[in-house]
């Protein structure tokens, strides 16, 4: 009898295979582009972290925006909580009325704020920066309002209180646009 060799076993190793390879990447939806130019990664990781981070570039000078803002904040509430009535006398050009306390809690959540702003600083996240954003807007919009029906309420105006309006007002319009130009889609190409 003679005995036949059966050919060598040939192992398929999906590893090597490109055919293989593409087919699971494809499942996985890794790597490549579709056609509107978009990477991929996988499905796993975006149900799982389902984050949106910058796909361009950020606007001109948002991070400046940013660090102004963090700064500005900061040394303000830090003049709150330190000097409450230096900080009222120069603003308002009266003595003030209520106790330091109310400035001092001021002062507190005002640094509150601002270590949100530089933690948005440090992050690369759309919707925490957009939070961020919004929640600036906000302060200096209630700022806006407060001092200046205030200053309507006392019937005085002094030109530092007049540029602290208006100096709200420009903020919040900084602020608000940058949180829609985060909000648009970018462009395709």
């Amino acid at each position: 009898m003679a005995t036949k060799s059966h050919p060598p076993l040939m192992k398929k190793h999906s590893q090597s295979d490109l055919v293989s390879r593409l087919k699971t990447r494809k499942i996985l939806g890794v790597g490549g582009e579709d056609d509107d130019g978009e990477v991929h990664r996988s499905k796993v990781r975006i149900t799982r972290c389902p984050e949106i981070k910058f796909s361009g570039r950020e606007p001109l000078g948002f991070r400046v925006w940013l660090v102004v803002s963090a700064v500005m904040l900061t040394v303000l509430a830090l003049m709150a909580l330190t000097f409450p009535i230096q900080l009222y006398d120069a603003i308002f050009d009266e003595e003030l009325v209520g106790t330091k306390m109310s400035i001092r809690l001021y002062g507190g959540a005002l640094l509150s704020i601002s270590l949100v702003i530089w933690n948005a600083l440090y992050t690369t996240e759309k919707v925490i920066i957009r939070w961020t954003l919004l929640t600036e807007a906000c302060y200096f919009g209630i700022q806006f309002l407060v001092t200046a029906i205030t200053l309507v309420e006392n019937g005085t105006v002094s030109n530092k209180a007049l540029v602290l309006v208006f100096s709200r007002v420009a903020f919040v319009g900084i602020s608000l646009c940058y949180y829609y130009q985060l909000g648009r889609r970018s462009k395709k190409i």
